[in-house]
């Protein structure tokens, strides 16, 4: 019976491994995309914004939820737009329910009243969240094409010139911008999603992008030509990532994207991990939802290639691979067990260690991403060890997280749409106490993921009685990992 077990423990850990060797083996293959990407845009036809007939009209839509901190600071920022007022119009999609919603009232008419078209649209409820605001907003656009920027997106005067031009192209659907990270140094917290994030926004969008593949747009910073929303199906509200929904609807039916790297929209991170938690919750199990709706439709597809297949599939899985490392992570002490009792299953053991390549594939591709944005000097690359490292070990504390969400969206359990809480802080100095829509809870999963860190502690001293230390780097790293999670979930301080 114990060899049963031993065999069915093994056989869960190298699948788990074995999926997570492939979705390394796409980041590789990304990364060769990204390094001999030639940039097109020189030659790409632009629309000539000095002649009057091609400027095209555009509607800015700004789907907002008690943003109290930040509204000021968007409305004033996107009220400095250069673009002409008579091809412009900006709604504030406002489905606020508490008293932001007369304040940003009181601002919108101090706008209206400079020239600009700027509407505040209300809603009775909140049906497909941000999906149906954004929905209801497009009846009445009067722009052909559609920009969208989150609350906390700070996109520069001459954003739309930089971007809109590229629709001169009608085949493109949509043009997407690179994130960029106001208070990345705000913590250690910001610092690794800023890390995460930049690799996102180099390595896959624009290693993707560089052969065709689909890539998504990333609910905000990004335009959509209206017609490519519409016949993709419109905005639907059935999963907690209605931004990739519809960009896998509109890429199955042809419509081509364009990825700018090099037009950078800042935008603010969570610098609390309540904040981290839920946005994360809604990214991975909107992942999930997106690969149960789209992933048949891309493997039976007759228009893509079989790369594109594959890097469509191994996309949508992005969020699936924390519970693979999840699973790896927790097999892996009774791993070492079964190692120590039973000798005759060395061979399967001196397999499983060639997937530690895994980890060397990531790390040589995130260098590649970071030195992008933070510059190759020998220091760089000092802080691109301490900071990779860091982050995959709050990585691994989030797995258990993330792996719940992941979990739920591939079970089909549904979920309200939970914003992320906006903070407009830049610098460790500015305070977000008293930021009236932190959750006052802490999370149930605190108390396994403490048992957890416990857990991983005994799998480091587990290598000394086994005389077995292959693992104690990577246990180390779990308990750091599940030990910064759970503190700071417990101080509610990033």
């Amino acid at each position: 019976m114990g060899l049963i077990i031993s065999y069915i423990i093994i056989t869960i850990y190298s699948f788990a491994l074995l999926l997570i060797f492939f979705y390394s083996l796409a980041q590789l293959n990304l990364l060769v995309n990204y390094l001999g990407y030639k940039r097109q845009n020189q030659t790409a036809p632009k629309f000539n914004l000095l002649d009057p007939k091609e400027i095209p009209f555009v509607t800015i839509q700004l789907p907002v939820y008690n943003e109290e901190y930040v509204m000021e600071r968007l409305l004033e920022n996107i009220a400095k737009i250069e673009y002409p007022k008579s091809k412009l119009e900006i709604q504030v999609l406002d489905d606020s329910t508490d008293s932001s919603v007369n304040i940003t009232a009181e601002q919108i008419r101090e706008l209206q009243e400079s020239g600009l078209d700027i509407q505040h649209i209300r809603r009775e409820n909140r049906q497909g969240f941000k999906a149906g605001a954004l929905k209801e907003g497009l009846e009445i656009a009067k722009g052909d094409f559609i920009a969208i920027f989150d609350a906390d997106f700070l996109p520069d005067p001459d954003w739309l010139k930089k971007t809109v031009i590229y629709f001169k192209d009608k085949e493109i659907g949509v043009v997407q911008t690179r994130w960029g990270h106001i208070n990345r140094d705000y913590s250690t917290l910001t610092r690794i999603q800023a890390f995460a994030l930049d690799a996102h926004f180099t390595l896959e969008q624009v290693g993707r992008n560089a052969k065709g593949h689909f890539i998504n747009f990333n609910g905000t910073a990004g335009i959509w030509r209206k017609e490519c929303i519409l016949d993709a199906g419109n905005w639907e509200g059935d999963t907690l990532t209605e931004d990739l929904d519809l960009s896998y609807r509109a890429q199955l039916k042809n419509w081509k994207f364009k990825y700018l790297e090099d037009v950078e929209t800042p935008a603010e991170l969570p610098v609390v991990i309540s904040a981290a938690r839920s946005q994360q919750f809604r990214w991975n199990k909107g992942g999930a939802e997106n690969f149960r709706k789209s992933v048949w439709k891309v493997i039976t597809a007759k228009n893509i290639s079989f790369k594109t297949k594959f890097h469509g599939v191994m996309h949508l899985l992005n969020s699936s691979m924390f519970l693979c490392v999840f699973l790896v992570s927790l097999l892996s002490i009774p791993a070492m067990y079964i190692k120590a009792l039973y000798p005759e299953l060395d061979w399967a053991f001196d397999v499983l260690s060639f997937f530690v390549v895994s980890t060397i594939i990531l790390f040589v591709c995130y260098w590649f991403t970071y030195k992008s944005i933070q510059g190759s000097s020998f220091d760089n690359f000092v802080d691109y060890i301490k900071l990779f490292f860091t982050f995959f070990s709050v990585a691994l504390g989030f797995s258990l997280h993330n792996s719940i969400a992941v979990l739920e969206g591939h079970m089909g359990k549904r979920s309200e749409f939970v914003r992320t809480p906006k903070f407009n802080l830049n610098s460790i100095t500015d305070s977000w106490k008293g930021n009236k829509y932190l959750t006052k809870k802490l999370s149930p999963n605190m108390i396994l993921e403490f048992a957890l860190m416990i857990y991983f502690l005994f799998g480091m001293y587990s290598a000394v009685p086994l005389n077995d230390f292959g693992l104690f780097p990577f246990h180390f790293m779990l308990f750091s990992g599940f030990g910064f999670v759970f503190y700071k979930s417990l101080t509610s301080r990033a």
